[in-house]
């Protein structure tokens, strides 16, 4: 039985990522993710393992696409404003169905922003911001402990499906120090033999590329690519929820500020308010269905997000005029706390109006 250290979630996820297997590393410093290439230059140097510093995100993200084209783990990490110049580089990794594995700790934003811990990169890693019709895995860990289970599934399900993957952590996550452990990494060893590019030796030559110049095949290979999806959002979509069973309010958030949620939850009973909590742990595939089978029971959910309103979109698709949507948000900085969200949540059910971002 392993045992519990103090860690802190950058260095939680660059030793699960060392812990997964990961041959190679490359990337570019910027804060609140610099600990992950910190750490890595020295733990990858030690086990004999590929790092390079890169001269920029741009030349990062397209050393893991060289690296992953022959069937390695490899990973880089960022945030935000830089995870915006890998956008072309993650679409063609989608494209050519390449198992990259990229760690997004959000900053604030937009631009340059600042170091300030904050969420509003969901549309950007839910939906992208490369071109063409792709999807990324995303996966969003709440705490230290989730920052090592999550990357061990993001290399899992990015090497599984053939699909870049990402863990969405941000910057409160990334710096705040938790107990943890790392247990053994949990999951089979992916063949990868049929696809990798390993140099031919005596079989028939093979191609990874994205342009298609024949429209059919460009076609069948978008359809592919969304039959893929398909499946691991019926495989994969994962969620927590609690206290839903009777609910009559349901606060939804994802990330790091499910924490805060959860103790409002408790608060909110404590009033008299029978409130449940829901958390997206997939933030792509989202967890749409399960929230319209809540929506069918209880008729008020309130999203609580530190940007100006992008999950809550999401679960608008999902209720579908169900219920009654709601929003408790600031962009950036302190987390809501308790206090905030549940006077934000007594506000709404007394119909009294809200400041915008608080």
């Amino acid at each position: 039985m392993t045992e519990k250290q103090l860690l802190k979630g950058n260095y939680a996820i660059a030793e699960a990522a060392v812990k997964a297997g990961c041959e190679c590393y490359f990337g570019y410093p910027i804060t609140p993710q610099t600990e992950i290439g910190e750490y890595l230059s020295e733990r990858m140097y030690e086990l004999g393992r590929g790092y390079v510093c890169a001269e920029s995100e741009l030349a990062a993200i397209n050393m893991v696409i060289g690296a992953t084209s022959t069937g390695a783990r490899a990973m880089t990490s960022s945030s935000s404003c830089a995870v915006a110049l890998m956008q072309e580089g993650l679409s063609y990794a989608c494209s050519d169905e390449l198992p990259v594995v990229l760690v997004n700790v959000m900053r604030a934003g937009p631009g340059l922003g600042y170091i300030y811990p904050a969420q509003g990169d969901y549309f950007q890693a839910v939906y992208g911001g490369g071109n063409g019709d792709y999807k990324l895995t995303v996966l969003a860990p709440s705490t230290v402990q989730e920052c090592i289970d999550l990357t061990y599934r993001a290399f899992h399900l990015a090497h599984k499906y053939r699909n870049p993957t990402m863990v969405l952590a941000d910057g409160l996550l990334g710096q705040m120090m938790e107990p943890a452990e790392f247990g053994e990494y949990p999951y089979p060893e992916i063949d990868n033999s049929s696809w990798a590019l390993t140099g031919a030796k005596g079989r028939p030559n093979r191609k990874i590329y994205s342009c298609a110049r024949d429209e059919d095949i460009h076609n069948e290979h978008i359809k592919h690519l969304f039959r893929k999806y398909e499946l691991i959002a019926k495989e994969e979509t994962d969620w927590e929820e609690f206290n839903t069973e009777d609910a009559d309010v349901i606060l939804v958030a994802f990330g790091s500020m499910t924490r805060n949620i959860k103790a409002a939850m408790k608060t909110l009973r404590n009033q008299g308010i029978k409130a449940g909590a829901f958390r997206p742990i997939t933030l792509s595939p989202f967890p749409s269905q399960r929230l319209s089978e809540l929506a069918e029971k209880c008729k008020q959910f309130i999203v609580v997000e530190m940007n100006m309103g992008q999950m809550v979109q999401d679960v608008k698709l999902a209720i579908n005029g169900k219920a009654e949507v709601d929003l408790i948000n600031r962009p950036v900085g302190q987390w809501l706390s308790v206090e905030e969200i549940t006077d934000g949540v007594n506000n709404i059910l007394n119909k009294i109006p809200a400041k915008v971002g608080v």
